[in-house]
């Protein structure tokens, strides 16, 4: 699968090329539901145009838990309509991306007075390996106690009675997003990033397009379409109202906080899905350099575009993990990032946060506006799905051809050339560690790369090995530098190291060591004056100290 140049080096040619065609289909928001949803419609023959009012996945779909995983509290809530759907999409997504979606064991503490029994524990995992279709070393275990601290022996001894062991799927949500996105280009979808909707275009009182105000110049143009998706997440009730359809179901928004820990301050050889002394259960997710716990679920209805993390949230964390793994004493200065993103869900009258369903619902307006929200990560190929039905109902009925059933559940993902299985992906960290160890680069690093680009690590290597400079890690980020910028449309350093490459989450100290130098490369390739590069640079540093600094001052 060859690479497709995907730059804003060249946007001026894009947003000409939006805003002189005419599109069978814009689509709103970037984030992996609209991203999926552009791959499914390009995939069926439609002309698609997708924009994104910021980067890509920098909204819901970079802050979530980073788990393609099968729901299993959902059982409690007898939603198996749900867990049945998700828990089939692990093992397509699985399938679509084997690099990006990677299945790890799972640990379920059985603890006393604890939300799963060990007879509910064990026929509830049972059940979801059946709804789930999960076959061979996936399925379920039932452990011991003397078996589970044998796997993790960070558990609470005292009050441990045994636990279940079965699969799930962890992820990058962002990479995830972004490898859709760059999939529908294969398809002829031009995707656009920086391009905030600020209003709809109307024929005979029907939506026919969108007026965008663009991020970088400040300019603005119209795209004109026949048919218009909103699955802007948290943004979706704001179009809706200018839309003036806001009628009926509306939006309840929840906060998810995440706070991520050295390994060696957490460091267990498993995930783990435990119990929270208040009923709630969470995630403690070993990953390369660090261990991330997640998350809350609380009512948000402040500035959207700013979700804090204040210190009630992270007293909560470190309350639950300090309460499950007794061993660990951890404290607030034991932080060395975070994240925090809001839920898209369906208001529903009496329901607190916790219980409010995970189910998608679609929105027509009498002007023809159709809009997605609610739903799951693991859900974004058939919430695409049933969203463009909708959209192929609406074509047949205006007399239009009839599209082709939706296909995505075979289109490999950029970056999936000939994986089959995590084996395949193994054998590829092996080799790329091979061919790396003599520069002095080490496994993960390699794992870094191979999890983050797939094949697309090729590319990169090519660049690296062009690259002169001294220190190898600046090398590297830089020949990934340049890759996004050519291939992932980034467009300032914040997209590099938030959204492709995740370091401010899972690797902070090299944002820290490698700002100079990526600043200096944008300065170059951009061709940009030293103001840009000085705002740049204080924003990445207000991003480290929000992301890493509690104290007080934060209440």
């Amino acid at each position: 699968m060859k690479n497709i140049p995907f730059s804003n080096l060249n946007r001026a040619a894009t947003i000409k090329k939006v805003a002189d065609e005419e599109f069978d289909l814009v689509v709103i928001g970037g984030g992996i539901t609209g991203g999926g949803i552009a791959l499914d419609a390009a995939s069926r023959g439609l002309k698609v145009a997708l924009v994104e009012k910021g980067d890509f996945a920098s909204g819901t779909s970079s802050k979530s838990t980073k788990l393609i995983h099968g729901g299993l509290r959902y059982l409690k809530q007898f939603d198996f309509w749900l867990v049945k759907e998700v828990g089939s999409e692990r093992a397509i997504v699985h399938k679509l991306a084997p690099h990006l979606v990677i299945p790890e064991k799972m640990l379920l503490p059985l603890i006393e007075n604890g939300s799963y029994g060990k007879w509910l524990a064990s026929i509830g995992l049972k059940v979801y390996d059946i709804l789930a279709q999960v076959t061979g070393d996936d399925k379920r275990k039932m452990l011991e106690k003397k078996e589970a601290l044998k796997i993790e022996p960070l558990l609470p001894k005292k009050i441990l009675k045994g636990a279940g062991y079965y699969a799930e799927y962890r992820t990058d949500d962002a990479r995830l997003t972004i490898e859709n996105i760059k999939t529908s280009l294969q398809f002829g979808a031009v995707p656009l990033n920086y391009a905030e909707v600020t209003d709809f275009v109307y024929v005979d009182e029907r939506v026919a397009g969108v007026k965008i105000k663009d991020g970088i110049t400040g300019e603005d143009y119209e795209i004109k379409s026949k048919y218009v998706i909103s699955a802007a997440g948290p943004w979706v009730d704001e179009l809706r109202g200018k839309n003036n359809s806001k009628k009926g179901k509306q939006l309840h928004l929840t906060k998810g906080v995440h706070l991520v820990f050295p390994y060696e301050k957490l460091p267990v050889k498993h995930s783990v899905y435990f119990d929270v002394p208040d009923g709630r259960m969470m995630f403690a997710i070993p990953r390369g350099k660090i261990t991330y716990v997640g998350t809350t679920d609380t009512n948000f209805n402040k500035d959207k575009d700013n979700v804090d993390i204040d210190l009630a949230d992270a007293i909560y964390l470190l309350s639950a993990v300090n309460h499950m793994f007794p061993k660990i004493n951890l404290e607030m200065k034991d932080i060395i990032s975070s994240w925090a993103g809001l839920r898209p869900l369906i208001h529903e009258e009496g329901k607190s946060a916790s219980e409010l369903s995970r189910k998608d619902e679609i929105f027509t307006s009498n002007s023809g506006l159709i809009s997605i929200a609610g739903g799951k990560l693991t859900g974004y190929r058939k919430m695409a799905e049933r969203v463009v039905n909708r959209i192929s109902k609406k074509i047949e009925e205006d007399g239009g051809a009839e599209l082709k059933e939706c296909a995505t559940d075979k289109i490999p993902l950029c970056g999936n050339v000939d994986f089959k299985k995590a084996k395949h992906v193994k054998k590829y960290i092996d080799e790329i560690y091979s061919r790396l160890k003599p520069d002095g680069f080490t496994k993960h690093d390699a794992w870094f790369l191979v999890t983050n680009y797939g094949k697309q690590t090729e590319t990169i290597l090519d660049t690296y090995a062009t690259l002169k400079d001294k220190d190898i890690y600046e090398r590297m980020a830089k020949a990934e530098l340049r890759f996004g910028i050519d291939f992932e449309m980034i467009q300032t350093p914040m997209d590099f190291f938030i959204r492709r490459t995740g370091r401010l989450y899972f690797d902070i100290e090299s944002v820290r060591t490698l700002m100079e130098p990526i600043l200096s490369e944008f300065k170059s390739i951009f061709e940009l004056e030293d103001k840009q590069i000085s705002e740049w640079r204080e924003e990445l540093l207000a991003q480290i100290d929000t992301h890493s600094n509690f104290t007080l001052d934060r209440v």
